[in-house]
C-alpha cells in the first residue's frame, strides 16, 4: 500500500468507477477534482438503513424512507421530453407509485415484476396517492450485502450527477472504494498534545466514521474532531497573516498626548465618555504608540459614539505632527461628518475640509494645495480621497466609516499616501457577533463600543398590518403637526426591480393623496434617479423642507436627521434583520420620543415572524446580529466578498462558537511559543498549514 503523502492529490478520474466522463460531472457539479476533494465531501445527514416503513405508515412530511415490496406493473406515458415511466409498487398494506422522468428506456429494462425489492426515496403526496420520483432500488440480497453500517450518510447530489448514477448511493459507493484504497494513508494533521487536551480522535478514525459511522458516538466524535480542525487552520492562517503584517508594516508612532487632545478632553467634550468609549480609546492609544501599523475595527451600534472616538484619534495625530483623513461611503454622510465635527475641530484650532465628487474645481485645487503644504489637518470625503491627485504632507491615520462599502483594493490605495503606511481605523455600525468577527476580521484587531451614551431614548418598535393603515396615517399627521419628520422605506430586491419600483411609486402616490400639498411636503428617493437628484431630495429632507421621505434602502447607511422621529418600513418581512436594525437607527437621534413601525402582510413565514418579533423585543445590535446569524448564516451577513472565506464544510459559526473559540485559543497559544512552527511538536501542523496555504487560501483578500 502506497504511503505517498500526495496520494490524496491524485486526480479523481483515476479512482475506480469514475473515469473521464464522471470526473467532468463531479468537477462541474461538486468541484471535486482530487481524491482529497471527494474525501472532504461529507454527508449532510444520516439515515438509519435498518428502519423500514409500510406504505400505510407514510406521511407527507417524511424525508427519505425505505420500503420492502414488489412492482406489480409499469408502463410508459407521454412522448418526447414529457416521456415518463410509472410503476405501481405495493406491500401487504397498500400501494403507491414510482416515477422516472430520465433514463426511461434503460430503467424499464432493469425492472422485474413481482420480485421482492427495497425502495428508497422521498415520498410526496398528490391527490391522495403517495409517489417517489427516481427512487433507489435494490434486491433484498444486494441490500443485505451493502449494509456496511446501520447509519448511512446521504451525500449532496444533482440531477446531472444522478443521470450518471452518482446519486447519494453512487457517491457512497465511490467513497467506499476510495477509503479501501487510502485508509492507511490518511495523514494526521494535529499534534498529540492537542488531541489529548480536547479528547479528539485521530484524523483517520474521524474520516472513516464520518462517512461510514460504526456508532452514533463515533459519528459525534468524528464530526467534533473535523470541525475543530477546520476552525483551527482558518484561525492559524488569520493569526499568521496578522503576525506577518505586524512584522513588516511599521508605521509612525504617536508618542505624545499633547495640547489638542488634552484641551478637547478637558474643555470641549460635549458629554462624559462612556466606559466603553474610554476602553476603546485606550486600545487605540496603545496601538498607535507602538510604531507598528494599527489595523483596528471599531464596532458600535448606531448612536454609540464612534465619531467622537474617531475625532479624538485625529487629535492624537495632530499632537504628533500628522494629518488625518476620514472616508465615508456617500456624500451626504461625509457632509454630515463635517457638520457634526466642525464646531469641535474649530474650538481646538484645527483646520478641516470636505472633498467629494461634487467639489468644484477651484475649491478642489485649494484643498489639494493646503493638504500638500500641511496647512490642512483633517480631510473628510468619499472615494475622492483615494485619487492619485490627493497628496498629503504627512498622513498619519486613515479612518474608514462603514467598512463593508469599501473594497480591499480601495483601502490599500490609502496605504500609499505616505512613505510608511498610515494607521487604519475602520468603523462599522453593523454589529457582528463576536465569533463571526473573530473569523471574518481575524487579521484586524477588534474593539467594541457596547454601551450607548446616557440620555438616548429607546425607540418604540411596533408591528402593524394593512388593516392598521388609516390609523398609521392619522398617527403620522399628529407627529408632523408636532414638528417631526417621517421616513417611509420600501424594499428593493434586485430580481424584481420593476415590481419594486411600482410598489414604491404606488406607495408614494397614496401618501401624496393622504398628505396633500401645500400643507405637507413629500420627498421621494429611489435607484432610478440621477445621483444629483437623489442628493438634492435628501438635502431637502435634512434641511427640514420636506415632512416625509419616501425611499428605498438607499438611506440605510447615511442620513442623520435628528428631527426624524418615525421610521415606517413597508413589507418589513422582505428585509433581513441587520437591515431592519440599520433602518431603525436612522431615527431616535434627537431628544424626542421615536418610533419604528414595521408594516407587513398578515400571513408571514416562520422566519419572517421570528425577525419581526426579534425587532419588537430588542434594540441590542449584537443580540440582533446573533439572531441574524442563526437565521441566515454568515455568508449573507457579511456580503459576497467575505462569504467565500466562510465556505465551511462542517463548522457552523453560530452553533459551534465554543469549538471556534477553543480552536482560536489553541492557535494563539501555539504561535505565542513557536511563531514559525519550527518545533518538532508542531511538525504535523506545519505540514498541513503549508499544504492548505499553498493550495487554497488567499487570505490577503480579507482585511
Amino acid at each position: 500500500m502506497s504511503r505517498n503523502p500526495h496520494m490524496l492529490d491524485t486526480p479523481i478520474e483515476f479512482l475506480k468507477g469514475v473515469g473521464p466522463q464522471r470526473a467532468e460531472v463531479l468537477q462541474k457539479e461538486l468541484h471535486i477534482f482530487s481524491y482529497r476533494d471527494l474525501l472532504e465531501l461529507y454527508p449532510f445527514r444520516y439515515i438509519d438503513k435498518t428502519q423500514f416503513y409500510k406504505i400505510n405508515q407514510l406521511k407527507h412530511d417524511l424525508t427519505d424512507v425505505q420500503i420492502i415490496g414488489k412492482i406489480i406493473r409499469f408502463k410508459e406515458e407521454g412522448v418526447g421530453r414529457k416521456k415518463r415511466l410509472k410503476a405501481v409498487f405495493e406491500d401487504e398494506t397498500s400501494s403507491m407509485e414510482l416515477v422516472w422522468f430520465k433514463g426511461v428506456s434503460w430503467i424499464k429494462k432493469s425492472l422485474k415484476r413481482n420480485e421482492q425489492i427495497v425502495v428508497f426515496g422521498k415520498p410526496t403526496l398528490y391527490k391522495g396517492v403517495f409517489s417517489i420520483s427516481h427512487p433507489e432500488i435494490e434486491t433484498i440480497e444486494a441490500y443485505k450485502k451493502s449494509l456496511v453500517t446501520a447509519m448511512q450518510g446521504v451525500y449532496p447530489s444533482t440531477e446531472k450527477l444522478s443521470n450518471k448514477f452518482l446519486h447519494s448511493k453512487g457517491i457512497a459507493k465511490l467513497m467506499h472504494e476510495l477509503l479501501e484504497q487510502i485508509s492507511t494513508s490518511i495523514p494526521e494533521t494535529l499534534s498529540i498534545e492537542i488531541k489529548k487536551e480536547y479528547k479528539l480522535i485521530s484524523k483517520r478514525d474521524a474520516v472513516l466514521n464520518i462517512h461510514f459511522p460504526k456508532s452514533d458516538n463515533l459519528l459525534a466524535q468524528a464530526i467534533r474532531r473535523l470541525k475543530f480542525e477546520e476552525f483551527f487552520f482558518i484561525q492559524l492562517s488569520l493569526l499568521k497573516m496578522k503576525q506577518h503584517r505586524k512584522k513588516i508594516n511599521l508605521s509612525y508612532p504617536f508618542s505624545n498626548i499633547g495640547d489638542h487632545f488634552n484641551s478637547f478632553y478637558k474643555k470641549q467634550l460635549p458629554f462624559e465618555l462612556t466606559n466603553a468609549q474610554k476602553r476603546v480609546l485606550k486600545e487605540i492609544r496603545m496601538d498607535v504608540a507602538s510604531g507598528k501599523q494599527m489595523n483596528r475595527l471599531v464596532q458600535g451600534d448606531v448612536g454609540s459614539g464612534k465619531t467622537i472616538v474617531a475625532l479624538m484619534v485625529m487629535l492624537m495625530a495632530k499632537d504628533n505632527g500628522f494629518q488625518a483623513c476620514l472616508m465615508a461611503p456617500t456624500e451626504i454622510l461625509a457632509t454630515q461628518h463635517v457638520q457634526g465635527l466642525e464646531d469641535m475641530v474649530n474650538a481646538v484650532g484645527m483646520s478641516m475640509a470636505l472633498l467629494t465628487g461634487s467639489t468644484k474645481t477651484a475649491r478642489r485645487r485649494e484643498i489639494h494645495e493646503a493638504l500638500e503644504a500641511g496647512e490642512l489637518d483633517i480631510l473628510v470625503g468619499t472615494h475622492a480621497l483615494l485619487e492619485d491627485k490627493v497628496k498629503y504632507k504627512n498622513l498619519g491615520i486613515a479612518i474608514i466609516d462603514e467598512q463593508h462599502r469599501f473594497g480591499v483594493s480601495q483601502r490599500s490605495k490609502m496605504w500609499k499616501k505616505n512613505d510608511k503606511p498610515p494607521h487604519v481605523l475602520v468603523m462599522t455600525a453593523t454589529p457582528i457577533p463576536r465569533t463571526l468577527a473573530m473569523t471574518v476580521y481575524g487579521d484586524l484587531d477588534i474593539s467594541v463600543i457596547d454601551e450607548l451614551p446616557p440620555g438616548r431614548k429607546p425607540i418604540t418598535t411596533l408591528h402593524k398590518t394593512d388593516k392598521h393603515r388609516l390609523s398609521l396615517f392619522h398617527f403620522l399627521k399628529k407627529e408632523i403637526e408636532l414638528g417631526r419628520q417621517v421616513y417611509i422605506v420600501y424594499p428593493l430586491i434586485e430580481e424584481s426591480k420593476t415590481l419594486d419600483y411600482k410598489d414604491l411609486m404606488d406607495g408614494y402616490e397614496s401618501i401624496c393623496r393622504h398628505f396633500p400639498r401645500p400643507q405637507f411636503q413629500v420627498s421621494v428617493v429611489h435607484g432610478r434617479m440621477k445621483s444629483d437628484d437623489k442628493e438634492a431630495e435628501m438635502a431637502r429632507f435634512v434641511k427640514g423642507e420636506t415632512h416625509i421621505m419616501v425611499a428605498t434602502t438607499v438611506i440605510e447607511v447615511g442620513v442623520n436627521v435628528s428631527n426624524a422621529s418615525v421610521m415606517v418600513v413597508e413589507s418589513a418581512e422582505r428585509f433581513g434583520l441587520s437591515q431592519l436594525h440599520q433602518l431603525r437607527g436612522r431615527v431616535g437621534r434627537g431628544a424626542e420620543k421615536s418610533y419604528c413601525i414595521l408594516m407587513s402582510d398578515s400571513k408571514l413565514s416562520p422566519d419572517a415572524k421570528f425577525r419581526i418579533k426579534t425587532m419588537v423585543q430588542t434594540q441590542d445590535g449584537f443580540e440582533i446580529a446573533n439572531a441574524d446569524l442563526k437565521l441566515r448564516g454568515p455568508g449573507d451577513i457579511m456580503g459576497t466578498r467575505q462569504s467565500g472565506l466562510l465556505n465551511l464544510k462542517l463548522g457552523d459559526l453560530y452553533k459551534d462558537s465554543k469549538i471556534l473559540q477553543y480552536a482560536r485559543k489553541t492557535a494563539k497559544e501555539i504561535l505565542a511559543t513557536d511563531q514559525d512552527l519550527t518545533k518538532d511538536i508542531n511538525r504535523l501542523i506545519k505540514k498541513e498549514y503549508m499544504r492548505a496555504h499553498h493550495n487554497k487560501i488567499q487570505w490577503s483578500d480579507i482585511s
